[in-house]
């Protein structure tokens, strides 16, 4: 979550019909149903109309001026709405080791190569190298 508030309307590219999120390099394709719900929440995001964000350019702003939302707030509302998040980051970091490399995976998201390794274990993967 800590990396995702800190994400701003500059990491969303429009390729023709493509939205792209800037998570690294390559920019990542973003899902048609998932790209529509952000583009709608970016065009009616929450605090912009206080005095502290009128021309903010986090996806999640926060309260502060200048600053994104805290990582518990989004979290918050991801429960609210259905979305264990700490379950869901799990099973994609266990879905990446299914199909990258452990060191790859560890280096991308900054993780220990120990842990991911472990995790490839539990997953069942076969990744040896």
């Amino acid at each position: 979550m800590s990396r995702i508030v800190r994400l701003s309307v500059d990491d969303l590219i429009r390729d023709g019909d493509t939205l792209l999120l800037r998570l690294g390099e390559p920019a990542s394709p973003v899902p048609a149903p998932v790209a529509d719900l952000l583009l709608q929440h970016i065009a009616d995001r929450d605090n912009m109309n206080t005095a502290t964000n009128p021309a903010s350019r986090w996806i999640f702003p926060g309260r502060r001026a200048g600053q994104p939302a805290r990582p518990d707030h989004l979290s918050a509302l991801l429960h609210e709405v259905g979305v264990p998040a700490a379950a869901a980051r799990g099973a994609a970091i266990r879905q990446q080791l299914l199909e990258l490399p452990a060191p790859v995976v560890a280096d991308a998201l900054g993780y220990h190569d120990k842990t991911t390794g472990r995790l490839l274990r539990e997953t069942g993967g076969t990744w040896s190298r």
